[in-house]
């Protein structure tokens, strides 16, 4: 499994905003890439720095998204008032997520 990690910088989002606002719009785009395994989107309110990263099948998936994850980093960063900070690309060497 291979994983994409991109951070991003805006202002601090107040502590009862909607963390979930347009996600679904967000989740079906990236479900509808072959490969696609997963999603985690990770906010630190106080300082508005927030990351997501994805979880695909193997390298060659996660090559294969990259110019859709681009466009879809760009539109997500600028509807949220941030900016795209980096992109980081990882073999994943381990995972583990308790059932709910």
């Amino acid at each position: 499994m291979f994983a994409r990690l991109s951070t991003y910088q805006g202002s601090p989002v107040p502590a009862k905003g909607d963390l979930t606002a347009n996600w679904e719009a967000t989740l079906q785009h990236i479900q509808e890439a072959s490969g696609f395994r997963g999603v985690f989107y990770l906010v630190d309110r106080a300082s508005g720095k927030a990351a997501s990263l994805t979880l695909w099948e193997d390298e060659e998936a996660m090559q294969a998204s990259e110019d859709s994850a681009a466009q879809l980093r760009e539109e997500v960063a600028h509807r949220e008032g941030q900016r795209v900070a980096s992109v980081e690309h990882y073999e994943v060497g381990f995972g583990h997520v308790e059932p709910s």
